[in-house]
């Protein structure tokens, strides 16, 4: 892990079609963090460094207008145009986020689910909700328990986090699926399945708590070193009471549940 003195600085990646940097920039700052919003063809030009920031993050959004599949473009850009930087950028112990198209291009790109435990490439994809449509509701999430793992999983991201926490998602292609099951229970062997959809009684269930149909209810996933950290809801859109739901009603926290997702990373560096 790095260590930093002062702020660490967030490089909020942006391309045609991103539309949640400034939120997601703003939590970051909020955290403690500076952040820049840089598009990708500054990095890919060379007239912005990745190796110059602590972490990354991408957030949602609909880039390049989700052709060809959600995040699949960006993807593509990251695996055959930066894949060298982001190798280095990895190896130096800094941190990468993913937030919903964030996370699909993460996970397209192969930088999630990553390589296992015994170094073995691990593959998944986020495709069509189950529903066929896009879906945009508040969900609950509970943080997943290794069987294998002292603590609940290896994410950097999560530490200290409430069992349940309760936070927006919108998308069209959120289902989680692994190759296979071989390593779904690898994944889960590793802890590196960080949330699950669940019911606002903390128990596994079908639609519409799960809003995609994710295979086992998997909201969100981390790779074998718990840096790179990726999940299809928006941390971004509840840092404040306020942004609650029924916040009227006396059922916020004093803080949004996003908050500390945020702060974990600061953090961390």
């Amino acid at each position: 892990m790095v260590a930093v003195k002062g702020k660490p600085k967030v490089m909020i990646l942006r391309a045609a079609g991103t539309n949640c940097d400034e939120e997601t920039a703003f939590a970051f700052e909020y955290a403690g963090a500076r952040t820049e919003k840089v598009h990708i063809n500054r990095i890919v030009s060379g007239e912005k460094r990745l190796r110059d920031y602590h972490i990354l993050a991408i957030p949602g959004g609909f880039t390049y207008g989700d052709d060809v599949a959600s995040g699949k473009i960006l993807a593509n850009e990251l695996k055959y145009k930066l894949a060298p930087d982001l190798e280095r950028f990895i190896e130096a112990g800094k941190l990468i986020i993913g937030i919903c198209n964030g996370f699909q291009v993460l996970v397209k790109s192969g930088l999630l689910p990553g390589k296992g435990e015994g170094g073995e490439d691990l593959d998944a994809t986020l495709t069509t909700n189950d529903s066929a449509r896009y879906e945009d509701r508040w969900v609950y999430l509970r943080m997943a328990k290794s069987p294998n793992m002292e603590s609940e999983n290896r994410c950097v991201w999560t530490r200290g986090l409430d069992e349940i926490i309760y936070i927006p998602a919108a998308h069209g292609e959120g289902k989680f699926v692994p190759k296979n099951e071989d390593v779904l229970g690898k994944l889960w062997a590793n802890g590196q399945v960080v949330f699950r959809y669940v019911d606002p009684h903390g128990k596994l269930a079908g639609f519409p708590w799960n809003p995609n149909g994710s295979v086992d209810n998997i909201a969100g996933i981390c790779d074998i070193t718990g840096r790179i950290f990726g999940l299809m809801p928006h941390p971004e859109r509840h840092l404040f009471s306020t942004q609650h739901p029924r916040w009227t009603r006396g059922e916020a926290q004093r803080e949004g549940d996003g908050v500390r997702i945020f702060r974990n990373g600061v953090k961390s560096v």
